[in-house]
């Protein structure tokens, strides 16, 4: 497995860690009151700390496991693969944004809107990533 493969499914477990759960708290028991619902904001602020810390220790780890393999400029296949993913992701993020910002304003406001709009960016993520350990594992 290569070190971009790695650091891509690194990514995918940290983003199903972190927000897998934030999400399903916030469906079941979705924030009330007026913004800046400042426990909500505290909430969010932890799952991007825990986030952060998870794929700091992950890289920190990779590197120091192989880290000739760390320092190796992207190949072709890289390049393609990451080109392919990150076109993918884009239209998962720009099909949201035009949600969150283009219909919800009319419908909705507060933490929805906000939510929604961390839903997306997530889910661009995610198939960012996926995609990528997808073509990694059919090109192996």
């Amino acid at each position: 497995m290569s070190h971009r493969e790695k650091t891509a499914w690194l990514s995918l477990i940290a983003l199903a860690v972190t927000f897998g759960p934030y999400f399903a708290m916030v469906a079941i028991n979705p924030p009330g009151g007026s913004l800046p619902n400042l426990r909500q904001l505290g909430l969010y602020a932890t799952v991007a700390i825990v986030q952060l810390l998870i794929l700091g220790a992950g890289h920190l780890y990779l590197r120091r496991a192989s880290p000739e393999e760390a320092r190796m400029p992207a190949d072709e296949r890289d390049r393609a693969i990451s080109q392919r993913a990150t076109t993918w992701a884009y239209y998962v993020l720009i099909a949201g944004m035009i949600v969150v910002g283009c219909i919800m304003p009319f419908t909705t406001g507060g933490w929805t809107l906000v939510n929604t709009a961390l839903a997306m960016i997530t889910a661009s993520q995610v198939v960012h990533y996926g995609i990528a350990v997808l073509n990694y594992r059919r090109q192996a």
